[in-house]
């Protein structure tokens, strides 16, 4: 999970770089997720914390860029459920969320990348009221208290 949800991002923006500095220009744009923001779905905790380690690295790299290069953009863009068939295809399986109530088509999130490229920006979220929640979670005077409270979600029950 690490391996392809944090690194391989750090090895692409290690690439990319050089080519960006020489440029003095250039936009990196990361795909975590609202799991990256806020822990919705304990149950993908490893999931949570690779992409949230992600969201470090990115806004770590734009602190570092912004003074000596600030034609290089860095921004974050974070979905929540996209349509896909991709849990179908995981190691330990899991949700076609295809059928998910709330998914976003992949369609839907390449258009707001596009548009971080068009007008760019630290951070976008794809879904309207995602940043919202997501400051209204850091702002909570008891974020164990916030997280008993919808959306949020614990375990899923185990199956015997």
């Amino acid at each position: 999970m690490m391996l392809v949800n944090t690194k391989s991002a750090l090895y692409g923006m290690q690439a990319v770089l050089p080519h960006f500095k020489e440029r003095k220009r250039g936009h990196v744009i990361n795909v975590s997720s609202m799991l990256g923001r806020i822990p919705l779905a304990s149950f993908r905790s490893m999931y949570c914390a690779s992409k949230h380690a992600l969201n470090a690295l990115t806004a770590s790299l734009r602190m570092e860029l912004r003074a000596p290069f600030p034609e290089i953009h860095v921004s974050t863009v974070s979905p929540g459920v996209v349509a896909t068939e991709f849990g179908l295809n995981g190691r330990h399986g899991g949700a076609d969320s295809r059928g998910a109530p709330g998914a976003q088509s992949a369609e839907e999130v390449a258009a707001v990348i596009v548009d971080v490229l068009d007008r760019p920006r630290a951070d976008a979220y794809t879904r309207s009221g995602a940043r919202e929640m997501v400051a209204a979670y850091y702002a909570a005077e008891d974020m164990g208290a916030a997280e008993q409270a919808p959306p949020f979600m614990g375990m899923p029950p185990r199956k015997v």
